[in-house]
């Protein structure tokens, strides 16, 4: 899918995520992306790949609310408020929150996430 607006990439993203389809929020990731999945902790390639799955699979959908998003070019900078919370497949309790400050940066392909930081003010 195509994102040409940077504040509809999260809700699509999401849709996705809800659908348990790796694949389509795979494709919302820049090839040399950087997810970090707790404060401190920046990813890229494989290891991006394999953080990104595990929260998938907890089985869990994520609701977001996107606060704003600010744009210079080809760059954007969005803010995102986002929960996941229940029971995890694996039978455990989650209640994860978060601000993401997530950085996306357009392409020929639309616009992609370049730095998922789903904890962003941590």
């Amino acid at each position: 899918m195509k994102i040409t607006n940077p504040g509809a990439l999260h809700p699509a993203w999401a849709e996705c995520f809800n659908r348990q389809d790796f694949d389509g929020i795979a494709g919302f990731m820049d090839t040399n992306a950087v997810f970090a999945p707790q404060p401190g902790l920046a990813l890229t390639g494989e290891d991006n790949l394999a953080a990104q799955r595990q929260f998938l699979a907890m089985g869990l959908p994520i609701d977001l609310t996107v606060r704003h998003v600010l744009r210079e070019g080809d760059i954007a900078l969005a803010i995102v408020d986002w929960t996941i919370k229940g029971t995890a497949a694996d039978g455990n309790e989650v209640d994860l929150k978060g601000t993401a400050a997530d950085v996306l940066r357009l392409n020929d392909q639309g616009w992609k996430l370049i730095i998922d930081n789903p904890f962003g003010t941590a």
